[in-house]
């Protein structure tokens, strides 16, 4: 596998794991979008609807964003192949570390893409450097708030200060918005209420975290631009988002005492996980996302393995090296687990 497809929840490659490396929902696909996607099984003869129309109606009523500011995808990773391809930059920038898929698209374009490297000591917050680094030449800024693999997130602040700077300097700004809905006020850091101040701003979301539906693959994204959204459309493929994809999604939006409940416990695990590992002595760093990055042997990923524990190594995110790691926030039982395994590894490193 090459290094730039290299992500967490690689069960093909590590079966019978207890998976730590993907952060998803540790609770699982809610029953009635399995319901729904076995249901629309019976549509699968017909081509899904290449406007998506329902679900944009259904997304419009929960995220209070009109229907025509909003266009699904194949999952978040086609949406931000699909608006590179449509806007066409020649120079971006980049944090680093953080999610792959974005250089992958800007290099896929021909993009020229500069990166502004977060310091460790400050805790891998973004601060002023990443907004100096917007210049006149710079035509995209991708930001992922809370960042992955880190799990820090910007104030609500500084993304309408990094909004500004983009403005100011005629880029165009692609905010990342998927693991927002773990943060305690997540309606506090989206920036949905601006696209209309913000026209070349893009929003990008997804189901996969949320609900526990990386397998579907359905991402959508918010733009003010209408224009830009039609240059998506011209540049994606039609018929992107299976029959079965749109169904599920639908059925997703359904279930807010899921996601309600979901997340309460997500958070008070997060909080648990993360006191227990700093007990046991590992450096983390302020997660506000479901997952916990952090640092520790250089060989743990293997010993994990060796013991059925499977978390992500995080050595391939541009600048980190080894001895980087994140793990998914799970379930109490699953997490104790996951703390009795270091326990043991570094009982054993002593031992050695």
């Amino acid at each position: 596998m090459t290094e730039i497809h290299k992500h967490g929840g690689d069960i093909y490659r590590h079966k019978n794991v207890l998976d730590f490396s993907s952060n998803c929902n540790p609770y699982g696909t809610p029953d009635g979008v399995k319901k729904a996607g076995a249901a629309a099984m019976a549509q699968v003869c017909h081509y899904p609807d290449v406007e998506c129309e329902e679900l944009r109606q259904a997304l419009e009523k929960a995220e209070g964003v009109p229907m025509e500011s909003i266009i699904c995808g194949n999952g978040a990773a086609d949406l931000i192949f699909g608006l590179v391809l449509a806007v066409k930059p020649r120079k971006a920038l980049l944090p680093a570390p953080t999610f792959a898929e974005y250089e992958q698209a800007l290099n896929a374009w021909g993009c020229q893409t500069e990166y502004c490297f977060l310091s460790e000591e400050k805790g891998f917050c973004p601060g002023e450097e990443f907004l100096d680094a917007i210049r006149q030449d710079t035509d995209m800024v991708f930001f992922c708030n809370p960042n992955n693999p880190t799990g820090v997130a910007a104030e609500p602040e500084y993304l309408k200060r990094l909004a500004e700077r983009c403005r100011q300097m005629g880029a165009f700004l692609v905010l990342d918005e998927c693991f927002e809905d773990f943060l305690e006020e997540p309606k506090k850091y989206s920036m949905k209420g601006y696209l209309k101040e913000y026209p070349r701003m893009f929003l990008l979301k997804a189901f996969t975290k949320k609900y526990a539906m990386a397998g579907i693959r359905l991402g959508y994204g918010f733009c003010g631009s209408s224009e830009t959204l039609e240059q998506m459309k011209a540049v994606m493929q039609p018929w992107n988002v299976s029959v079965v994809a749109q169904e599920a999604g639908i059925a997703a939006l359904k279930e807010e005492t899921y996601v309600k409940e979901s997340m309460v416990k997500i958070r008070k695990e997060r909080k648990r996980l993360l006191e227990g590992m700093g007990k046991l002595g590992f450096f983390t760093f302020a997660s506000e996302a479901n997952y916990i990055f952090f640092k520790g042997p250089w060989n743990l990923q293997e010993k994990c393995l060796d013991k059925g524990i499977y978390i992500r190594d995080c050595s391939n995110y541009r600048g980190l090296r080894k001895g980087y790691y994140r793990v998914a926030v799970r379930t109490k039982e699953e997490n104790q687990k996951l703390l009795e395994v270091l326990e043991q590894i570094l009982e054993q490193n002593r031992e050695n």
